[in-house]
C-alpha cells in the first residue's frame, strides 16, 4: 500500500472521494445541517480534483517528444492549480449557503447518525491523505501533494463542522452551525489560495532546494581541478523532474574530446542525485 505508484494513489483518492461524497451527502440529507452541507460540497471538489489529477499525472509521465524535449512533467502544476481553484470555488459556495442559513435558520435533525457518517468519511480522507502526502514527497509530485493537502483540509473541516453542529445541538442555538460553516469556508479559502500559489510558483521554474544545490556543487567541486572550474550553476524543478545547467571552463588548448569526457563525468555524477545536468563548455584563456 505504501509503495503505490502515483496513478494508483490517485485512483485510490478518486474511490475515496466518491465514498466520502456519498456519506457526507447522506449526513446532510438526514440532518439538514449547513455544516454537513459544507462538508458535502467540498467532497464534490475532491472528486473533481482527484479525477483531474489522475489525468494530469498520466500526461506528465509521457516520454519527451519533439514538441516537448524536456518532457511533460509540468502538467502536474496544472493539476495543482485546478484543484486550488476548485477549493476556492467550494469555499465561496459554502460561504453563500451558510450566510443564507444564518439569516433563515432551520432546526437540525438526526445529528447522531449524521455525525457518525461524517466522522467515518473523515477517517477515510485522513488515511488516503497520508498516503498521498507520503507519495508526493517520495516522487516530488505537486499533484499528489496538492490532493493530499486538500484532503487534510477536508479532515480539519470535518473537525470544525462536527464541533459546530455539537455546539448548536447542545446550546439550542442553531445559528452556531452556520457560524462554524462560515469559519470553515474561510479556512478552505486560505488553503485553496496556498495551493494556487505553490502551483503558480512551480510554473515559474523555481530553483531546487538549497540542500540539493549544495549537493550538486559538492559533486562538481570533486570533479574540478586546478585547470577546470564550474560557475553559473542554475537549477529548476519541473514537478518530479529536476534540471541544472552549469558553465565548465577548461584550458583553451584542451581537445574537444577531452573537454567532453569531463563534461560527461560531471553529468553522470549529478545524475546520481536525480538531476539532469547540462554542461556548457567554455575555453579558459590565461593571460
Amino acid at each position: 500500500m505504501f509503495n503505490l505508484r502515483p496513478h494508483q494513489l490517485l485512483l485510490l483518492s478518486l474511490a475515496a472521494a466518491f465514498t466520502t461524497m456519498a456519506l457526507k451527502t447522506l449526513a446532510w440529507y438526514l440532518t439538514g445541517s449547513v455544516g454537513f452541507l459544507s462538508d458535502a460540497i467540498e467532497s464534490v471538489v475532491n472528486v473533481a480534483g482527484a479525477g483531474f489529477a489522475l489525468w494530469m499525472i498520466s500526461l506528465a509521465h509521457r516520454p519527451a517528444d519533439d514538441g516537448h524535449p524536456f518532457g511533460h512533467s509540468k502538467a502536474e502544476y496544472l493539476s495543482a492549480a485546478f484543484e486550488g481553484g476548485m477549493v476556492v470555488l467550494a469555499a465561496l459556495a459554502i460561504f453563500v449557503a451558510a450566510t443564507e442559513r444564518l439569516i433563515f435558520p432551520q432546526p437540525l435533525e438526526a445529528l447522531g447518525i449524521g455525525t457518525v457518517l461524517t466522522v467515518l468519511a473523515s477517517l477515510i480522507n485522513l488515511a488516503v491523505a497520508q498516503l498521498l502526502l507520503r507519495g508526493g514527497r517520495r516522487d516530488n509530485s505537486p499533484a499528489l501533494e496538492a490532493d493530499g493537502k486538500h484532503l487534510m483540509t477536508d479532515v480539519w473541516t470535518t473537525v470544525g463542522v462536527v464541533a459546530g453542529v455539537g455546539l448548536a445541538s447542545y446550546s439550542g442555538y442553531s445559528w452556531l452551525d452556520s457560524v462554524v460553516a462560515i469559519a470553515v469556508a474561510l479556512h478552505i479559502l486560505h488553503e485553496g489560495g496556498n495551493i494556487l500559489y505553490r502551483s503558480i510558483n512551480g510554473l515559474l521554474d523555481k530553483s531546487l532546494p538549497d540542500n540539493k544545490i549544495k549537493a550538486i556543487s559538492q559533486h562538481l567541486a570533486a570533479i574540478a581541478g586546478p585547470d577546470v572550474t564550474f560557475n553559473r550553476l542554475r537549477t529548476r524543478a519541473a514537478a518530479s523532474l529536476q534540471f541544472a545547467q552549469v558553465d565548465m571552463l577548461v584550458p583553451a588548448h584542451w581537445s574537444v574530446a577531452q573537454a567532453h569526457k569531463l563534461a560527461d563525468d560531471a553529468e553522470l555524477a549529478v545524475q546520481a542525485l536525480g538531476v539532469e545536468l547540462i554542461v556548457h563548455i567554455e575555453p579558459k584563456f590565461t593571460p
